[in-house]
């Protein structure tokens, strides 16, 4: 930039002019120095001249003198200085989007810098940033920004990249610029049935399992079992999906290819069935990308009779003792069993039953409730309460509650023998006539009960198929095993 501005110079000088006479000046901005600007005077009159800084003067002697008819052109050569950076050119340094599915070794964009000095430049990638590991650049002299090993948008969306572009100079003049590059989703991944049972500790790249989808029907009944979903592995793409029922279910269910709503066309009739299919979800622009789940129906015999407790009060005791743990125990020392009834099995005994104490807050930390029925106390300082057991049929939703109160033992003392006294049996004397009325209500209680006792055993006549099977089911036989 010294030297803009410098023109041709046309001076006259008369002849016979002393040795030093001045000529011109050079119209340069900077002094003349080693290191910077270099002036030289060329050409077949050159000897006639001397340049003093930037000033050019007569070389003249007794020997020689200028004729008045010479006239001379002074021409001033600017050598070039290594003086300007390279700059990168807007265009290239601009964000960027590289597909996931980009081929390693292949070419992901280019860079491209100029330099007003017109040197050679080379291109390097910082390293120090954590994404460069995934570029590199094998002729320093090109630009070309070239893929070193597999991206992955479900791991890294976004990157950053430090590029350098230094001239090949002993000044190593150098500029740098930073690169955002955006990974887009490809379509790498299949779809998945949800819920996704994962089965590593990978939070990034899962590896899943299926579900099992499974629905209680009702013999003779016919409802919506519901929507089961599947989504693309690919969430940035989160391609439209296909479902379609692949193994025969004898036309009993439908499902909506779209929304994956499935509907029963006809009643469940055969409830020691459990009818299994296949269900599939594919991609509807590639259906090769798919996966297959399976879906069991159990088809359940219809519920006559809720559970029951044959009392709505228990009483059970708590001795104070050493154990970390011991059952809750009823009169007569004997363990206290707390059972509902289903009289919808022959024996009464429901395998679906849950029983829980409530409230919740002290069950866990105080008492356990079996799935038997026996309460266990946790702890050998317990203080008297009052707790609400409550049995749910897992297949019905039916429930039966009872309380029970649990009363602390002093040490020593132990739990009375019956509901009417303590450690020995007492007799009662009743009036005689108070018996005699007892007697009375009694045998008409009696009649009572025999009758309704007729009716209850035509009904239970009725129900007593349906129980046969209902209990087999329920222990995974047949009706006549």
């Amino acid at each position: 930039s010294s030297c803009l501005g410098g023109e041709d110079i046309f001076a006259a000088v008369r002849e016979n002019s002393p040795d030093g006479q001045f000529i011109a000046n050079l119209s340069i901005a900077g002094d003349p120095r080693p290191s910077g600007i270099r002036l030289a005077l060329s050409g077949d009159s050159a000897d006639w001249f001397s340049l003093e800084g930037n000033t050019i003067r007569l070389n003249a002697s007794f020997s020689r003198a200028l004729d008045r008819e010479s006239e001379y052109r002074i021409m001033a050569e600017i050598l070039n200085e290594n003086d300007n950076k390279p700059v990168f050119m807007e265009e290239t340094v601009q964000p960027v989007a590289v597909s996931e599915l980009a081929a390693v070794n292949s070419v992901v964009f280019v860079v491209k810098a100029v330099d007003a000095d017109e040197d050679t430049i080379v291109y390097v990638i910082d390293r120090s940033l954590p994404d460069s590991s995934y570029f590199r650049i094998d002729l320093p002299n090109s630009g070309d920004v070239i893929l070193s090993k597999h991206l992955d948008y479900e791991t890294k969306t976004q990157m950053q990249l430090a590029i350098y572009a230094e001239m090949n100079t002993p000044e190593k003049y150098n500029t740098s610029a930073t690169i955002m590059i955006n990974v887009l989703d490809g379509d790498d991944q299949y779809p998945q049935f949800q819920p996704c049972v994962p089965l590593t500790q990978d939070a990034v790249h899962p590896i899943c399992t299926n579900p099992i989808y499974t629905v209680n029907v009702t013999e003779a009944h016919q409802f919506s079992p519901g929507r089961i979903r599947a989504v693309d592995g690919d969430r940035g793409l989160d391609a439209p999906l296909l479902y379609t029922i692949l193994s025969a279910d004898d036309g009993c269910f439908h499902i909506d290819n779209q929304s994956g709503e499935v509907t029963m066309s006809r009643l469940a009739e055969h409830r020691l069935l459990m009818p299994t299919f296949q269900l599939q979800a594919s991609q509807v622009d590639d259906p090769r990308k798919y996966t297959i789940t399976s879906a069991v129906v159990r088809v359940l015999a219809q519920n006559h009779f809720a559970p029951q407790f044959n009392s709505s009060t228990y009483v059970g005791f708590v001795p104070q003792s050493r154990e970390s743990s011991m059952l809750v125990s009823t009169h007569g020392n004997q363990a206290l069993l707390l059972q509902a009834i289903d009289r919808d099995f022959q024996d009464g005994i429901n395998p679906k039953v849950h029983y829980s104490l409530w409230p919740k807050s002290n069950n866990t930390r105080l008492y356990h409730m079996t799935q038997e029925g026996y309460v266990i106390a946790k702890g050998n300082l317990l203080p008297a309460s009052e707790k609400q057991v409550i049995a749910t049929d897992q297949e019905s939703g039916e429930v039966a509650r009872a309380t029970v109160e649990i009363v602390a033992l002093q040490r020593g003392e132990r739990a009375p023998w019956s509901l009417f006294g303590g450690q020995k049996r007492y007799t009662l004397h009743v009036d005689v006539v108070l018996a005699g009325g007892i007697m009375a209500a009694v045998l008409l209680l009696l009649l009572v009960t025999l009758m309704f006792l007729l009716l209850w055993l035509v009904r239970r006549w009725r129900q007593q198929q349906d129980v046969a099977a209902k209990d087999s089911v329920a222990q995974g036989k047949h009706r006549n095993v």
